[in-house]
């Protein structure tokens, strides 16, 4: 299996006493988020690589036995099985041969196999950035229009105490921390989101990703913005639109009621003859422009009646029965025929 050179548990943003249920969880909950047919062009290859990885500790930490050797050798633990297979044969071969391996212990063996950390005199060491993190925010509209600082709570890898960030002990790969130099920890961050950002949007919050190697600088987080609906106000890009009631008689005659936004209610104009599903424009009462501006809340009138009727608004009804004359199908009516 090839190996990223990754931290498997970093990958998936657990700690190493994860249960093999949390385990679960978080693959899952990861595999909906790095899957490559939510993504397209240069960002679907980039999922693409994430979801490999993703998949690929997956396999080792579900399998109790692989993770068993994960958790002993690290990211070379497929490396460290092969020795073994191969010490295990020559053994056999030479039992009895005191010098079979050059009086080498396997960690000797092993790092000058495999890359450990120990390293010849003059021979350099090469940084390398840390990797990108990404996770998912969830806003609402009066967020969107206002701004907001959001808590963010991450895994996020600090120096081991043991060896000190060096990822080794007495020359040797630190036991506790299995050469990496890190563990993963549990903490938060404050981000300020500004107004106006958009479903699906990346905000990114410079040098909160992985550590780097060697010295070199961290990664990014990017937050993926998510617009929570809302039961009042249905957002279309910059624009807001909403249902007003009115009352029969004030679509009729025209009345001046009170309306919602997204800040204080507002007063708004009915005009006299206002038909059912009309809209009316409150310019500047949508959500911030990318330009500076705001967008726009439209109101699309909807006629309620009263219910239950008064004995006298049942009169009142009648009387306008009686007066009014025509019928308001009959246009429908003649269309229908003619098609």
């Amino acid at each position: 299996m090839a190996n990223s050179g990754r931290d498997y548990y970093q990958v998936l943003g657990l700690p190493r006493t994860a249960s093999a249920d949390e385990i679960k969880k978080a693959y899952r909950r990861l595999a909906r988020q790095f899957h490559p047919d939510m993504h397209s062009g240069a960002k679907k290859t980039e999922m693409e690589k994430k979801f490999k990885e993703m998949n690929e500790a997956h396999e080792v930490l579900s399998d109790p036995d692989k993770r068993k050797k994960y958790d002993q050798h690290g990211t070379q633990w497929e490396q460290a099985e092969a020795y073994e297979r191969a010490r295990q044969a020559a053994g056999a071969q030479n039992r009895g041969q005191a010098h079979s391996f050059s009086g080498e212990g396997f960690s000797d063996i092993f790092e000058n196999l495999f890359g450990g950390r120990g390293r010849a005199a003059g021979q350099h060491e090469f940084s390398s950035s840390g990797e990108d993190l990404e996770t998912e925010v969830d806003l609402s509209l009066r967020e969107v229009l206002r701004g907001v600082t959001k808590r963010i709570n991450l895994m996020e890898p600090v120096p081991c105490s043991t060896c000190r960030g060096s990822g080794a002990v007495k020359n040797r790969p630190c036991q506790a921390c299995l050469g990496s130099g890190h563990r993963m920890e549990s903490t938060s961050i404050e981000v300020k989101i500004p107004a106006g950002v958009q479903n699906g949007t990346r905000v990114r919050v410079p040098g909160k990703g992985q550590l780097g190697t060697n010295g070199g600088r961290r990664g990014d987080l990017y937050l993926h913005v998510t617009l929570m609906p809302n039961k009042i106000f249905r957002q279309q890009g910059t624009d807001l639109h909403a249902n007003l009631p009115v009352w029969p008689w004030e679509a009729a005659l025209g009345a001046e009621v009170m309306a919602p936004t997204l800040t204080d209610a507002v007063r708004v104009k009915i005009p006299a003859g206002s038909r059912a599903e009309s809209k009316l424009r409150l310019k500047g009462k949508g959500l911030p422009t990318a330009a500076g501006g705001h967008g726009d809340l439209f109101l699309t009138l909807q006629i309620v009646l009263p219910s239950p009727l008064t004995e006298g608004e049942q009169k009142l009804y009648e009387q306008l029965s009686h007066l009014r004359t025509g019928d308001p199908r009959a246009e429908l009516l003649a269309a229908a025929q003619h098609n």
